[in-house]
């Protein structure tokens, strides 16, 4: 939490250097002797300390993901006549709007005790491609999406299985475009001026 908070406010108050300390604990238990940086998620954990470090990984990812998307801009509102997004755009994703989580999480908390995981999905996916083509249509951007194939696509598919929530009698009920919708619409109503 002190991480989250403390990467979370360097954004919001535009800090313009942070360092975030890591721990010799983030690398694999058998990793390379002397231990160089590219060993990271190479391989499983130390099991007594994998808590500690897959906190601290979550901060090195974290703030990774801030630097990426820091400068980014909306395509829309900058009146660019194009976007580009990396990869193919053929790789898989599912997305589930947060109310229906919220709604699984509550349902969860009722009717679900056991120790292991359950997989809260929509057992639907789409493609980024796609997905960036209804975005587009959501936010009335008239310009072309651009697919950079020299930067990665990442996981081909990620969809989840759904089969033991569903038996339970749970299902997501806000489609993606409404979600879309909703999310472009409270975007409009925060922040565009």
């Amino acid at each position: 939490m002190i991480q989250q908070n403390v990467i979370g406010a360097a954004h919001q108050f535009k800090s313009e250097r942070l360092i975030f300390l890591g721990s010799s604990c983030i690398y694999p238990r058998l990793a390379p002797q002397p231990i160089p940086e590219n060993a990271l998620l190479s391989g499983p954990l130390e099991e007594t300390n994998q808590w500690y470090a897959v906190a601290k990984i979550a901060g090195l990812k974290l703030v990774e993901a801030f630097r990426r998307q820091y400068g980014d801009n909306f395509a829309k509102i900058s009146g660019s006549s194009h976007v580009t997004l990396w990869g193919t755009g053929t790789p898989m994703r599912e997305f589930l709007h947060v109310d229906d989580l919220a709604d699984a999480c509550l349902f969860l908390a009722e009717h679900y005790s056991d120790t292991t995981p359950i997989n809260v999905g929509t057992g639907k996916d789409i493609t980024i491609k796609n997905l960036a083509s209804r975005i587009a249509q959501v936010v009335g951007f008239k310009g072309k999406i651009n697919f950079d194939t020299t930067q990665p696509d990442g996981t081909p598919r990620k969809l989840l299985d759904i089969s033991k929530l569903s038996a339970l009698g749970w299902t997501a009920k806000i489609h993606l475009d409404q979600g879309l919708n909703n999310a472009y619409q409270d975007f409009l109503k925060r922040y565009a001026s």
